[in-house]
């Protein structure tokens, strides 16, 4: 048992020791991306894409809407027949309504296919420049306050966001 204690203190010891000795910066990276004038462009064009696309979907949801008024007000005067071919054809036009939004929106749809497109390449210059960064200046890690990184406290001296702009050729 005092072995295990005795192992279990000096492991310890020593791995806070050799966390002292890294040495790690801090950037962020919302800061380093509002500064960059093609991320800029690049958000322009997705948010372009993302209200047309979604004007689109609400015109197709409109005409659903549209139609199923028309039929709830002639559903009284209509055959059996003809009701259920009007409610099949409401029903399909809603699905393809909603079949066009999961295709530009959901999980790998067109927005994200076109995020990865525009913004990728940038964030990859982004991501090249920390690493230079942390080359030139002998980091073993790079943090990033912008992320879900809980950072409640950074001195300033630490941010090294403008030494990447730097990197990357933008001036502030």
């Amino acid at each position: 048992m005092k072995k295990n204690f005795l192992i279990l203190a000096v492991l310890t010891i020593f791995s806070s020791v050799s966390f002292a000795q890294q040495h790690y910066g801090i950037i962020d990276s919302k800061y380093i991306l509002e500064k960059m004038t093609d991320y800029k462009d690049a958000q322009g064009k997705l948010d372009a894409l993302s209200k047309a696309w979604q004007e689109e979907i609400d015109g197709k949801m409109a005409e659903v809407d549209k139609l199923f008024r028309g039929y709830q007000a002639e559903k009284p005067m209509l055959s059996d027949e003809m009701r259920k071919k009007r409610e099949d054809e409401i029903v399909a036009k809603e699905k393809a309504a909603k079949d066009l939004q999961k295709q530009r929106f959901g999980y790998e749809g067109d927005l994200f296919k076109k995020r990865q497109e525009f913004i990728k390449p940038i964030q990859d210059r982004v991501f090249n420049g920390v690493q230079k960064l942390a080359a030139q200046k002998g980091y073993d890690m790079v943090l990033d306050k912008a992320g879900g990184v809980t950072l409640f406290y950074a001195d300033p001296k630490l941010d090294h966001s403008d030494d990447v702009l730097k990197i990357l050729g933008i001036n502030k």
